[in-house]
Parts: C-alpha cells; sequence; structure tokens
C-alpha cells in the first residue's frame, strides 16, 4: 500500500429526484445508475468505483428516502439503512432551498445517529441565483454540523471537483481495493436492465405508476464478436398497463428499445440487436419470490 494513499466507502443519501444518481454518474465518468425525475427510480444499492492517483472512493448509490408502501418500498428503505452502516463518509444530497420538509427531517434523524463524516451536497445551484444558495447553506448549518458543505450542479458539473477533493480529504489511508479500470460491481445484464427500465420510465411519463421491472432473459455475443444479441423483458402489474407499454402497433414499445439500445451500445461498445416483451405479473412488487427473482433480494 502506497504512503498516503486513501480509499473507502462513501454513501450518497437524499429524497427521490435531488440527483443522487446523476452526481454519481458524473464523478466516475461514465453512466451506471439510472435517471429520471420520477421518485424511485434507484432500487438497489449501486456500487461504483472512482480511482485517481491520491486513492480510491468506491461509491454507494441508494434509493430515495421515502416512506415504505409495499414489500419493494421495505427493500428499498432497508437498502438505506445498510447503506449508513459501516461507511468512511456520507454524502447528503439536498436542493437549494430554506425549507426542510418531512422528508429531509427523516434523513436528519439517520444522519444524527451516524458517527462518520457528513459532507452536505447543496445540489441543483444553476436552478437559483447565488443568495439562495447562500440562505440554503445557512439553514442547513443551523440544523447540524456538517463536516463539509459544498454547493454543486450535478447536471452542469460545477464544483464536482471540490467533491472528490473533499472525500479525499475525509477517507483513511486504505488500499487499492479495485482495480483501476473497474468503474462498478454491477453485473453487465443488471446495468442493461436498468436501461431500459430508464427508457420505460422516461417514455411512459405519468401513464404508468411505478410498477414495472425489467429481466434480461438472454444476453450472447455472436461468435464473430460484432453484436450483441439481448433479450428483455418488461414486467408490469395490469393488463392495462402492458397495453400502454406495448403501444399503437408497438409504437411504444420500438420508442423505448431504440432509446435503450443507443445507451447499451455506449457502454458495451458493440452494436446491440435488442428485443422485448411485455408481460403481466400481477402484484409483483409485493410477492417477496418476484422481488427477489428481479434482483431486488436484501442484502446487510
Amino acid at each position: 500500500m502506497k504512503t498516503g494513499y486513501k480509499s473507502g466507502f462513501v454513501t450518497i443519501i437524499g429524497r427521490p429526484n435531488v440527483g443522487k444518481s446523476t452526481l454519481m454518474n458524473h464523478l466516475i465518468g461514465q453512466k451506471i445508475a439510472i435517471t429520471s425525475r420520477k421518485a424511485q427510480t434507484t432500487r438497489n444499492r449501486i456500487q461504483t468505483v472512482y480511482t485517481c492517483e491520491q486513492g480510491q472512493i468506491i461509491f454507494m448509490d441508494t434509493p430515495g428516502v421515502n416512506r415504505a408502501k409495499n414489500k419493494l418500498g421495505e427493500y428499498m428503505m432497508h437498502t438505506v439503512n445498510a447503506a449508513l452502516n459501516d461507511m468512511d463518509v456520507v454524502l447528503w444530497l439536498v436542493e437549494p432551498t430554506t425549507y426542510i420538509g418531512k422528508g429531509e427531517q427523516a434523513i436528519l434523524e439517520r444522519i444524527r445517529q451516524v458517527k462518520t463524516p457528513v459532507i452536505l451536497i447543496i445540489n441543483k445551484i444553476d436552478t437559483v441565483d447565488k443568495n439562495e444558495v447562500g440562505k440554503a447553506l445557512e439553514t442547513y448549518r443551523k440544523e447540524y454540523e456538517f463536516d463539509a458543505m459544498i454547493p454543486v450542479s450535478a447536471l452542469r458539473d460545477q464544483n464536482t471537483d471540490e467533491v472528490i477533493e473533499t472525500i479525499l480529504k475525509y477517507l483513511p489511508e486504505g488500499p487499492q481495493y479495485y482495480d483501476a479500470d473497474t468503474i462498478t460491481d454491477q453485473p453487465e445484464r443488471q446495468i442493461m436492465a436498468e436501461i431500459i427500465r430508464e427508457k420505460a420510465l422516461r417514455c411512459l411519463e405519468h401513464e404508468i405508476p411505478h410498477g414495472i421491472a425489467v429481466m434480461i432473459d438472454s444476453m450472447k455475443e455472436r461468435p464473430k464478436g460484432n453484436v450483441m444479441d439481448i433479450d428483455a423483458t418488461i414486467i408490469c402489474e395490469r393488463e392495462s398497463h402492458k397495453g400502454i407499454i406495448i403501444g399503437k402497433q408497438g409504437a411504444m414499445l420500438k420508442k423505448i428499445g431504440s432509446q435503450a439500445r443507443v445507451d447499451m451500445e455506449k457502454i458495451l461498445d458493440i452494436k446491440v440487436n435488442l428485443k422485448l416483451w411485455v408481460k403481466v405479473k400481477k402484484d409483483w412488487r409485493d410477492s417477496e419470490y418476484l422481488l427477489k427473482n428481479f434482483g431486488y433480494e436484501q442484502r446487510t
């Protein structure tokens, strides 16, 4: 181990839609976590790796903190609570406002029980003027003695370098846990499934609730190595939802598939032949068996 080399685990927490996945994707320089304007976009604890000469940061992106309404919700909150334990640094993302709502109050209660350094990230500073950012910083400063407070715009890449520098400051000296070229512990199948789910969330807008999951049925590279064939199934909870996802003459499903294929090809660096199907699994979000089957298995 190099003298002075820093390494450790950093969890990113915050309410839904505050920009956790956008920030993480930007910090590591590649899209791993999916993003949308809707709650419950991130369901799993996604682990990504940032490596530089000074050290290695292992990020844990967690689901947005919300009240559990079903077994999927319970799984997501278990994931958040587990991520706060045994972390070296906690990053809490909030929006640039002086209003601290119930969601933020709930996170504050969790943070007050954490003994590790907590860095407050005020995100989306590109959406307000500087005075508002200053007021937000002062509001949160009164609530908790943060180890650092950083205003950023994850979307516009403003002040994101300072986030890395500050994290390294609070990490302990340690080994390089992953090879320098590793960026995630997520299997390729999981990443491909999440890309499809992201495009479905974006294309369907408010027509479909979050009762969709995606399974990769097969993923095979052709013998010549020039095309990856991916077959996947979008799971929904009702027959009426199935019709909306497919769309008139299959138009919506084609739209989801074509948008997903673009991202898949960027990540896999190979041409992708994607085939999508839609199946109904009634109330899958309350079925422990189906949750495990779709990859939402609780990890301690």
